[in-house]
């Protein structure tokens, strides 16, 4: 009987011992890491999904966003597979700009295979705008613009040179017919707010990023947005933005939001985030904030969404070799 009762003590210590090592959950400081300036679609990306895990209780305490700008993500990104290798507690914000860079071999000495990736919460679609004043009133008047002199329009944006706001610009003047792309303007700015800042304040023509940075100039009614790069239009209060497509040129340019994690953070820690970025994305909290900031339905599963990144990068670096870009 003791020996038994024994056995059964043991065996239950066993595994509540086993099921306490499985469980991984983030304590003491808490970071997600927007690899620019605030006000772009990584510091959107970091804040907002902060601001609903905190409201549910996804998440115990606060999560802390740290702006890390440079190299268009690549001063975060060699700072987390150098620095933070081993971190569970962090996640990192990330995009099609993320994969872009890897594509164009823009991060020296890294590749997509050197982090965790835990997956997406939504794409966001790419935007060509100009101030509310500019002589441009439609994307064909823009490129026609282009067509006779390719720098005759200057474009600025928050991502690096031939990074993904750029090859936005390269994707639509290419789709409409314009020669010489490398010739074509892109001022490169630190984040989004700052370039429309600029494009507003008459310096530059055009802006190129995503819906989701561009909502509060559009609402102010500083910025015009000539065309959203998606195949139709979005829903909700972007429903009167025309799409490229139907104004004849055939570009699409979707930019996924999500997160990749240290390479050396557990196996439980990296399955923690992935099943909170699945609970997060189900939930009415975070559907009112994809509709909010015109992201669409983009979740696929965590095996899914790191093939998706890696052939994304092959995708997008044949690309940046067809348009010049890239040898």
């Amino acid at each position: 009987m003791f020996k038994n009762t024994l056995k059964l003590l043991t065996t239950t210590a066993l595994a509540l011992s086993a099921t306490m090592t499985l469980a991984f959950e983030p304590s003491g400081k808490i970071e997600c890491i927007a690899p620019a300036d605030p006000g772009g679609g990584w510091d959107f990306t970091c804040r907002s999904v902060a601001t609903v895990m905190e409201e549910l209780d996804m998440i115990k305490g606060a999560m802390q966003t740290t702006n890390m700008a440079g190299a268009g993500g690549g001063v975060a990104f060699a700072h987390v597979v150098s620095k933070r290798k081993n971190d569970n507690n962090l996640i990192v914000a990330a995009s099609t700009a993320t994969t872009t860079r890897l594509a164009q071999r823009q991060f020296p000495g890294m590749n997509a295979g050197m982090v965790k990736w835990v997956g997406a919460l939504g794409a966001d679609y790419g935007v060509i705008g100009v101030s509310k004043d500019s002589k441009y009133q439609n994307l064909n008047q823009l490129m026609d613009a282009l067509k006779a002199d390719p720098r005759s329009a200057k474009f600025a944006g928050g991502s690096a040179n031939g990074g993904w706001d750029h090859l936005k610009v390269l994707i639509a003047a290419q789709a409409a017919g314009v020669k010489n792309l490398p010739k074509i303007a892109y001022l490169s700015y630190n984040n989004g707010g700052e370039a429309m800042t600029q494009v507003i304040g008459g310096h530059v023509d055009a802006f190129t990023g995503d819906i989701s940075e561009a909502i509060g100039f559009i609402d102010s009614g500083d910025m015009r947005i000539l065309a959203v790069l998606s195949d139709e239009r979005l829903p909700g209060k972007f429903a009167n933005i025309p799409t490229a497509k139907e104004q004849g040129i055939d570009a699409i340019g979707p930019n996924w939001r999500g997160f990749y994690m240290p390479a050396g953070a557990s196996k439980e820690a990296q399955q923690f985030w992935v099943d909170t970025i699945d609970k997060l994305y189900a939930t009415p909290e975070w559907k009112e904030v994809m509709v909010k900031n015109g992201l669409i339905p983009f979740h696929p599963s965590k095996d899914e969404f790191e093939s998706f990144v890696i052939n994304q990068v092959k995708s997008i670096e044949q690309l940046s070799k067809d348009i010049g870009l890239l040898r």
